[in-house]
């Protein structure tokens, strides 16, 4: 009997550990494919009907185009980058985008440090379930706005770009027309936001198991404590 209790919690402790490391590992990717597609440039990917500008490449903050010219009767193309600020017509999708993710972007790190926390805890002897399990509800919690914020600004400026009709316009010294657009293309910020989400719903998955594995520990540890008390209690009667 002593030998299955045992192996029965090494198994549970074996199953704590995988929730842990996934969760943790999974909180680690999506806070650093948030970071891509906050710096990402594939945000918009347009077309133009352009002798000098064909393509440009539209991110949350900054736009980039190859801009051609003559220079000394040698061809030269270079990379200009232009701000994405208050001289452009911001569309509402557009500006959601902006705020919703760089608000992911700064509260996933929040996710990494309370669950190297509860790591932390679990490593030490005096290992505290109450603590840790504060830790992954606040862990739960933070994945839940940041896969929200991250799945709603993907999806808006992918299906507006795409299939309905945006406002976002340059700047009246841009050197290319909204007018002379022709084609907008696909670009891997939708793949790379349904990815971020799927990485956060999988790491809070994880977390709520762990916190349900911990309160089943917490309880066994109370009834242990009861029992040992009980025992102690009974042995005093008996010795008096």
């Amino acid at each position: 009997m002593g030998c299955y209790t045992l192996k029965t919690k090494r198994f549970a402790g074996v199953k704590e550990w995988i929730f842990r490391v996934i969760g943790f590992l999974c909180s680690l990717l999506s806070s650093g494919f948030g970071i891509i597609l906050a710096s990402s440039r594939y945000w918009r990917l347009w077309e133009f009907d352009n002798k000098v500008v064909q393509l440009v490449y539209i991110g949350l903050w900054e736009a980039y185009y190859h801009w051609e010219f003559k220079f000394s009767g040698t061809e030269t193309i270079i990379l200009v980058h232009s701000p994405v600020n208050s001289t452009w017509t911001i569309s509402p999708e557009f500006r959601c985008a902006q705020n919703l993710i760089l608000m992911a972007m700064l509260i996933k790190p929040v996710v990494v440090i309370f669950s190297s926390a509860a790591i932390r805890v679990s490593i030490i002897e005096a290992s505290v379930p109450e603590i840790q399990i504060v830790c992954y509800k606040c862990s739960v919690l933070i994945l839940i706005i940041s896969s929200l914020c991250t799945i709603i600004s993907v999806t808006w400026n992918h299906v507006v770009d795409l299939y309905g009709k945006t406002t976002l316009d340059f700047p009246p010294n841009f050197p290319v027309k909204k007018e002379a657009l022709i084609k907008k293309h696909s670009t891997y910020v939708f793949p790379i936001g349904l990815l971020t989400t799927i990485l956060s719903l999988i790491g809070m998955i994880m977390f709520l198991l762990e916190i349900r594995s911990l309160k089943v520990q917490s309880n066994l540890n109370v009834q242990h404590a009861s029992k040992q008390a009980d025992d102690m209690s009974i042995n005093e009667s008996s010795v008096v």
